[in-house]
């Protein structure tokens, strides 16, 4: 694995809607700009090397950074990819989207639900929109959020951007009912 950079991201949500949060969310990202591992070769039918070659250890590198930026615990979490224009949308599918990435994030978090995704091809300073879920119960509407994010200078054509993202609370002020008040 080849990476470039990695950026870090933490914004800390103070008030909504005219009122303070109590307590303080954390939210944190951390991004990898890498060299895209099937860039240059063509339709890969088989991207199982690249993966293997791959996600296991960009997950090890993303995951504990995500949870020291956070600087407290994780309630939400969610994985992005955007690749370079010069490959394939599933070339960031194959990465984020195998246990061999995402444990690493589950293990760390001790976090029990999948982590939702967003993929998408793109160019330098295309804007992630990373889908965030509670981290234990994917049905905890006060936790699904978006936290948008860019790296001005990421992906070049033949780079993939991945990243992880995290927060210590759901939306700040939210007030939606439980789900099971609908079922």
């Amino acid at each position: 694995m080849n990476i470039r950079k990695i950026t870090t991201v933490t914004e800390e949500i103070l008030a909504e809607g005219g009122r303070r949060t109590d307590p303080v969310i954390t939210v944190a990202a951390v991004a990898a700009v890498i060299e895209n591992p099937w860039h240059g070769q063509g339709f890969v039918e088989d991207l199982g090397s690249g993966i293997d070659a791959t996600a296991s250890e960009l997950g090890a590198v993303l995951a504990p950074r995500v949870m020291e930026a956070l600087g407290g615990t994780l309630e939400a979490y969610g994985k992005a990819a955007i690749v370079g224009l010069s490959g394939e949308i599933e070339h960031g599918s194959a990465l984020i989207h195998t246990l061999k990435f995402g444990n690493h994030f589950r293990d760390a978090a001790q976090a029990s639900t999948l982590l939702p995704a967003v993929e998408k091809r793109g160019e330098a300073g295309a804007v992630f929109d990373i889908p965030l879920k509670h981290f234990t119960d994917a049905t905890i509407r006060s936790h699904h959020q978006t936290f948008e994010w860019r790296v001005a200078d990421a992906p070049h054509p033949g780079e993939i951007l991945i990243a992880l993202a995290g927060s210590t609370g759901g939306r700040p002020q939210q007030r939606l009912a439980s789900l099971s008040t609908e079922q």
